[in-house]
């Protein structure tokens, strides 16, 4: 009996049908590119119809937006877990750096891919500016309680240490630098430069 056919006899309930048609999605574009994902070769390789596949997802961009959504809301999630166990604001920056970075080893080449789709982009336009806004606004919040800074210095200070995490997890990515060198690298810019910032902010009148 090949793969295929006992792909075929296996009954899947709805949800772990869907996962898997993303699971075999994710697989073809880190292994051969975005190119390579079709409903036909999903179909094929999962070893279901066409048709079944058609059901979950009525498009391909339907198929590549799901995938991208899925990626995101894991980071997310595990995200908001990170935060609720972390006991100070240096431990809330090395764990959620250090999740991020790690997303950006594991997964950032399948989640490069997804968004140099034109169409998966623009579909996904608003979620992904909606989940930006919401870490934004958390963390400008976990800054101010820490380093009692006004509202508008906060917002600056959050972007621009955004700036930080995105630049360590390109050279994670280009394997120039390890996950845990990078982490307590951006830990220590970051906590440095909001101390040195509050020292030298002048004193309430």
């Amino acid at each position: 009996m090949t793969l295929a056919e006992t792909r075929k006899r296996t009954r899947l309930a709805p949800e772990a049908r869907r996962e898997q048609i993303l699971d075999e999605a994710a697989r073809l574009i880190l292994d051969e590119g975005l190119h390579a994902v079709s409903m036909e070769r999903v179909a094929r390789d999962v070893g279901i119809s066409k048709g079944l596949v058609y059901n979950y997802f009525p498009t391909r961009d339907a198929l590549l937006t799901a995938l991208l959504s899925r990626e995101q809301a894991e980071l997310r999630d595990r995200g908001m877990v990170s935060a609720l166990e972390a006991e100070s604001y240096v431990d809330l920056i090395r764990q959620t750096t250090r999740l991020y970075l790690e997303q950006t080893r594991d997964r950032g080449a399948l989640i490069a891919a997804l968004l140099s789709d034109p169409s998966v982009a623009r579909l996904m336009e608003e979620e992904s500016r909606a989940d930006r806004e919401r870490t934004v606004r958390y963390f400008v919040r976990a800054t101010r309680q820490a380093y009692d800074l006004p509202l508008p210095l906060a917002i600056a200070v959050v972007e621009l240490l955004s700036a930080i995490t995105d630049r360590a997890g390109k050279l994670v990515a280009d394997g120039l630098v390890d996950v845990d060198s990078a982490t307590e690298l951006c830990v220590e810019l970051i906590t440095s430069g909001l101390a040195g910032l509050k020292r030298d902010r002048p004193l309430k009148a």
